[in-house]
C-alpha cells in the first residue's frame, strides 16, 4: 500500500472516530462504530460486512483472545431521513 492510501484512510479513520470515557473516568478511549467502519470499508451490504464481523470475532477466540477487550455490543440509533 502506498503512502498516500495509508494517509487517505488513516483520515477516515480519524473522522469517524468517537472517544468514550474508560471504566476508571481517567481517559478517554478511542472507538469505531461498525456501521461507520462499514462505510470506510467499502462495503455496501451490512450482511456481507456482518459476516466479516463474525470471521474476525471467531479468529479471536480460536487464539485465546478475550474478544471483550476488542468487541462491545453498543446500539447506535441510526437517523432516517
Amino acid at each position: 500500500m502506498d503512502k498516500q492510501s495509508i494517509i487517505q484512510y488513516k483520515g477516515a479513520f480519524d473522522s469517524i472516530a468517537t472517544y468514550i470515557e474508560s471504566d476508571s473516568g481517567k481517559e478517554q478511549v478511542e472507538v469505531w462504530f461498525v456501521r461507520d467502519l462499514q462505510q470506510v470499508l467499502g462495503y455496501a451490504r451490512w450482511e456481507n460486512f456482518l459476516t466479516a464481523i463474525n470471521r474476525t470475532v471467531e479468529s479471536c477466540k480460536s487464539q485465546n483472545i478475550n474478544i471483550d477487550d476488542h468487541f462491545r455490543e453498543v446500539t447506535k440509533m441510526i437517523c432516517s431521513a
